[in-house]
């Protein structure tokens, strides 16, 4: 039981309201000065210590221990008289054995302040949540060498206002450092410091991108597959969304409403300005439009582009479709409330609003209901052979409608195929960047012009096994660590909590 106050003579254990209270003193023989290293044996005098131990049996154990005062024998040496220490046992100033000391911040170092002293509260060491969290930045952090292959992201210490930066070996995971801020010149100073990295995985971060190239111009940069393939497919929505008038045609006819008129008239407008060499901003100006919604306007070749197609949801007449189909092929004219009759008959538990309503959007004489651009994009961006024989099918209709949505699907296809590294991708990312440009498909040259900017690291992406994954999942954990603080604790403290885990 107190295997761990071996190097101490226990003279007597006595329990005293629920409290294990153990007398012990030094084994005696001479120590050494603390100051000039000679030994003595020559005793001052006496004095009491009295220190938290581990719990034992569920009740605290204190540990009374009588500690000698020596006598430096060495004449001229500035320490008279020092105290007896304890190594392993008996820490300066510490009021608990540091296998107590040991044990506390570790639950601290996993659960932070107020859960971890909840927990050794019920353990029998009872200790405020400031004490947990200073025993836990006692903890010594681990020493890390430099890494061949450094993993750099931005995590949130506040949404959208304060970020900082997190290092790990991109090759083990293991966590390198945290950095404060997430500006080039923070990052850069820290690879001045830290030679001998040679590649640095990173997002599509311009920051990160220029302080590597300015601290480390031979290191080489890989972005990360999954952030390309991440753009690519937010290129893919737009590019869905604005073709949903071609795909969707198979669904319930589109209805040249009011909304259809102002987007016509906006498009011929914006392009009228265009054309005769007016810049966006002006055109923004003088139509009092946003600059964002005059670029979506100026990328379109014509204004069917604009128009999205209505989104359905599934209703309770679904699954009567085929009969009100075949009753309407029939006999056009059948009134609906017969309709509703017979679907009643057939179980539908709805009402005749609903199904009024469904009739008149010509939902009924649609194949199926309208899918949404996202769910038309699942489609598009799922594997192959993870797809089933419905939809399959379903994808080749709908890509077939459309010549830009077939190109468009040849497209992620061959750019999938590049995110299985190797070298022979460089070429590959080059040829495909160079079909997408000719493809009528404003999105994806968006898309490719971003690849330009920073073609170098996505070469390294699709050619070197190295990528970020890591990095995000030490991300998602550092969230995790966050929301046990509650936001309460300072920076250093996550620093610490981070390095630890």
């Amino acid at each position: 039981m107190f295997s761990g106050l071996s190097s101490l003579v226990i003279d007597e254990v006595t329990g005293l309201d629920g409290v294990i209270v153990v007398r012990a003193r030094t084994a005696g023989g001479p120590v050494p000065c603390p100051r000039c290293g000679g030994r003595t044996g020559q005793v001052h005098g006496y004095y009491e210590r009295t220190v938290a131990d581990v719990p034992a049996d569920g009740r605290p154990v204190v540990v009374r221990v009588r500690v000698r005062r020596m006598r430096c024998p060495v004449p001229g040496c500035p320490v008279q008289t020092f105290r007896e220490q304890v190594p392993g046992v008996l820490d300066r100033y510490q009021r608990r054995t540091a296998r107590l000391a040991g044990q506390a911040g570790e639950a601290a170092r996993r659960l932070a302040g107020r859960a971890g002293a909840g927990l050794l509260a019920a353990l029998g060491v009872p200790l405020s949540r400031h004490t947990a969290l200073r025993l836990l930045l006692r903890l010594a952090l681990p020493e890390v060498a430099v890494p061949r292959v450094l993993g750099v992201d931005d995590f949130a210490l506040r949404r959208g206002h304060v970020y900082a930066t997190i290092l790990i070996n991109a090759e083990t995971g293991q966590r390198v450092d945290v950095l404060p801020s997430r500006k080039a010149d923070v990052l850069e100073a820290w690879l001045r410091d830290h030679p001998g990295v040679e590649v640095v995985c990173r997002d599509g971060s311009g920051a990160y991108g220029e302080a590597v190239r300015r601290a480390l111009p031979g290191a080489v940069q890989a972005g990360d597959r999954w952030h390309l393939w991440h753009g690519l497919a937010g290129a893919v929505l737009k590019e869905v969304a604005a073709h949903s008038t071609c795909w969707a045609a198979a669904g319930p006819p589109l209805k040249e409403g009011r909304q259809a008129a102002t987007t016509a008239e906006r498009w011929r407008q914006v392009h009228d300005l265009t054309d005769k060499g007016t810049g966006l901003l002006e055109c923004s100006r003088r139509l009092s439009l946003s600059l964002n919604t005059v670029k979506r306007y100026a990328r379109a070749a014509e204004p069917g582009r604009m128009i999205r197609a209505p989104k359905y949801r599934a209703t309770l007449v679904d699954p009567y479709r085929d009969h009100l189909r075949a009753r309407r092929a029939a006999d056009p004219a059948v009134p609906v409330w017969q309709l509703l009759a017979e679907i009643r008959e057939q179980g539908y538990p709805g009402s005749m609003n609903l199904l009024y309503r469904y009739i008149t959007q010509g939902r009924v004489e649609a194949g199926r209901p309208h899918l949404s651009p996202k769910s038309f994009t699942r489609l598009l961006l799922t594997r192959p052979d993870a797809l089933s024989d419905s939809q399959q099918t379903l994808l080749a209709g709908l890509t077939a409608a459309c010549p830009e949505m077939t190109s468009l699907a040849a497209l992620i296809g061959s750019f999938a195929a590049l995110l299985r590294p190797d070298p022979a991708n460089e070429a590959g990312l080059q040829d495909w960047a160079e079909t997408a440009r000719a493809c009528d498909l404003p999105s994806i040259h968006s898309f490719t012009r971003g690849l330009d900017l920073d073609i170098d690291a996505a070469i390294a992406a699709v050619t070197l096994p190295f990528h970020n994954g890591r990095t995000e999942g030490v991300n998602t954990k550092t969230k995790m660590i966050k929301r046990q603080m509650y936001g309460r604790a300072g920076f250093t403290l996550l620093r610490h909590r981070i390095l630890l885990s």
